[in-house]
């Protein structure tokens, strides 16, 4: 995968879902005038579509990738669009550049934004934003820089957790604008259950996560209304930095907490393999919101496949670049989010027993510790 970091210096210049298309079928006749007219009909909608082909045949696309920091699964997702616009570009004769537009955000604010003024700059026909921060940041872009024919560069986000609740979609329907994408919406109850399942006496749990994330809020109140109900106590500690999630971690694990949650948490997730150990040294296992915590060695991951997310979004892009689909209309896209993935050696360091998550969800992962995906 090839990423540009853009260097930012303050002295300086610096899909499955289907696409639900909620049109409605009109009572058809068997009467001689209409059906000719609709033979008429078919026909000019198939000469339509034919040359629409025709002009796709050949064509350039210009395709901006941004993702919000490097991290197991972000990357993951960004090497699944590629991969997969690659083939979709083969099948249709097509080519999706998108080696000269895909940046790496960094996790900074001013990065993103100065990314985004460079995308619009170079006239890209679409950008996919990878995660919610960097989606925020592509849709206030475009909305505030319409091309010349006053139309808005598309949007299409991959890895946005909650798109109404983050303000990027009116609704998973019909997002409205000139954005759509996929989600990776997280069950919290789920994982709350699976907790539970392998320790009922749990009376005292930990959430882990960066304030700051959009894509943690739900989760978090979600998983104190759980704990909650349950009258089991909840211990918070946050973090921004590698650092400050550290002493957290330890603070946390001081406070006797016996399970410790964090949400689809991208600042946690790239401090996983540093705090891991701590997890497992104090005998408390890590539930996350995503297959990537178990890859760095967290005891949990639970979620979607973000590989197969990452599929998803290429073809939403392919949907609006070549068949001329309308992001305002097309449904974002959800995935099955019922995956648990389990690291093996994580489980054997903390003596728990996970044979039942076998029947708590769709598909159970078995998984080392290790850096990157295969």
């Amino acid at each position: 995968m090839k990423k540009k970091v853009l260097a930012v210096l303050l002295s300086a210049v610096t899909m499955t879902a289907m696409v639900t298309g909620c049109g409605s079928t009109e009572e058809t006749t068997t009467s001689g005038a209409q059906t000719e007219e609709t033979t008429e009909a078919d026909t000019e909608a198939g000469e339509e579509a034919t040359e629409v082909a025709e002009t796709a045949e050949g064509t350039v696309y210009k395709v901006g990738m941004v993702q919000y920091v490097d991290d197991a699964s972000l990357n993951q997702i960004v090497s699944a669009v590629q991969a997969e616009l690659d083939v979709k570009g083969n099948e249709l004769g097509v080519t999706f550049d998108y080696a000269d537009y895909t940046y790496n955000g960094q996790a900074d604010s001013t990065t993103m934004n100065q990314i985004a003024a460079d995308l619009i700059a170079s006239e890209v026909d679409i950008i996919v934003p990878v995660a919610t921060p960097t989606a925020m940041v592509m849709q206030n872009a475009t909305a505030e820089n319409p091309k010349e024919d006053g139309s808005l560069i598309p949007v299409v986000f991959s890895a946005v957790t909650d798109p109404v609740g983050a303000g990027l979609a009116k609704s998973m329907e019909a997002p409205g604008s000139n954005i759509t994408g996929t989600s990776d919406a997280l069950n919290t109850e789920a994982v709350f259950d699976m907790m539970f399942a392998a320790n009922p006496d749990i009376t005292k749990v930990g959430l882990l996560y960066d304030k700051s994330q959009d894509s943690s809020k739900a989760a978090i109140e979600a998983a104190k209304a759980y704990c909650e109900s349950k009258g089991v106590e909840v211990v918070e500690k946050t973090g921004t930095t590698n650092d400050e999630l550290s002493l957290a971690t330890d603070a946390l694990l001081a406070t006797g907490v016996e399970a410790v949650f964090t949400p689809t948490d991208n600042t946690v997730m790239t401090a996983e393999l540093a705090i891991y150990e701590k997890f497992i040294d104090a005998g408390v296992p890590h539930y996350c919101g995503a297959d990537s915590f178990a890859l760095n060695g967290a005891f949990l991951g639970y979620g979607v496949n973000y590989e197969d997310l990452g599929t998803a979004t290429a073809d939403l892009v392919v949907e609006i670049l070549v068949n001329g689909a309308d992001p305002a209309s097309t449904a974002v896209v959800t995935m099955d989010n019922g995956i648990a993935t389990v690291n093996t050696e994580t489980a054997e360091a903390l003596g728990l027993d996970y044979g039942m998550f076998g029947d708590m969800c769709t598909s159970l992962v078995e998984i080392q510790t290790a850096q990157e995906f295969e």
